[in-house]
């Protein structure tokens, strides 16, 4: 009788330690199932039996006794007359319905997507995610399979690929300009859930509660141009940037008193010669264009439109183009 009893599972439990295990199959060791045997379902845990490769009844948390009664699916699938009088032979896998936090995400290549201010431009992003097991059918069909036991880590790379392509998606219907985006990660994470849940429930039976955007950059390349036209435009007005710099280095010179000062003035002295010099490549003509005026005095050409239209240079516009005198570009270098 003692050799009868070990063959029988009487007690049926997952005690879960891991903390990142999504699935696992109970060992039967070739044992059977004894009628009226206790499945003991833990909080957070959902069980799932299967019969001869179909799925049979799922129970979640709480203790059950198998009888014949409680396992209508399992008893159809069986296909007795009479119910489970006797031992019976099934998988049970117990499926962890917890909330795994902190996953990660990113884009493994950069996103192709066209913007206002660049036209088309390739960004990077990254952030986190929340999501636990909704269908354990579903999830135990499409991802675990038959795995003994089922780590997050096997399942990253697919939830990972699957989220960066909604997330493309999204971020081209959005239409946001990628120097907004910043502003509004929390909207962008709030308004990528309902689509990514679609997708990952209908496909792996899982739910993603939090789904957050952590950064969203642009190439190098990019950036450093982002970066010149930034400075650019804090420069303004050129007179007035040669001046601040005159002054900047008059106050933080080195040494002090006397020597200081010719030392600053030198310095400036040089600077009104590298600008005298510059003034004298230019052609010889009365009227300068904008082009001819930007190259004697070394800035760009916006620079040289930006003062003709704020009146720091003075000009006369013939038709749309502009033209200014020597007379002027040297009154404009004088104040």
């Amino acid at each position: 009788m003692g050799y009868l009893k070990t063959q029988f599972l009487e007690i049926i439990q997952w005690l879960d330690e891991s903390r990142d295990t999504l699935s696992f199959r109970y060992p039967d060791t070739d044992k059977e199932i004894k009628r009226g045997a206790k499945l003991i379902v833990r909080e957070s845990q959902m069980a799932q039996f299967v019969y001869q490769g179909q799925f049979g009844d799922t129970y979640g948390p709480g203790t059950h006794s198998l009888t014949t009664d409680n396992i209508p699916i399992l008893s159809t699938l069986k296909g007795w007359k009479y119910g489970f009088e006797s031992p019976f032979k099934a998988d049970v896998y117990f499926v962890s319905t917890r909330l795994f936090t902190g996953n990660g995400w990113g884009t493994a290549n950069p996103i192709l997507m066209r913007d206002a201010d660049f036209g088309m431009v390739r960004v990077s992003a990254y952030g986190t995610y929340d999501f636990r097991v909704a269908e354990p059918k579903l999830f135990l069909k499409e991802v675990a399979g038959t795995t003994a036991q089922f780590y997050v880590d096997d399942f990253v790379r697919t939830m990972r690929s699957r989220i960066v392509s909604v997330f493309s998606e999204a971020l081209a219907l959005a239409k946001l300009p990628v120097l907004e985006i910043a502003a509004h990660y929390q909207e962008l994470g709030e308004a990528l859930l309902p689509p990514i849940n679609q997708a990952v429930k209908s496909k792996y039976g899982l739910e993603v509660p939090n789904f957050l955007v952590e950064n969203v950059s642009l190439p190098k390349e990019v950036e450093e141009a982002v970066d010149k036209r930034s400075s650019m435009t804090a420069i303004g007005n050129l007179n007035e940037y040669v001046k601040f710099q005159m002054a900047e280095g008059l106050g933080k010179g080195g040494g002090t008193g006397i020597a200081n000062t010719a030392a600053q003035l030198g310095a400036g002295l040089i600077l009104g010669q590298q600008l005298t010099q510059s003034m004298g490549t230019a052609p010889d003509a009365g009227l300068l264009s904008p082009s001819e005026a930007a190259s004697s005095i070394g800035v760009s050409e916006s620079d040289v439109l930006a003062a003709l239209n704020d009146g720091s240079i003075k000009g006369k516009k013939i038709g749309s183009a502009w033209r200014i005198t020597r007379q002027a570009l040297d009154e404009f270098l004088k104040n």
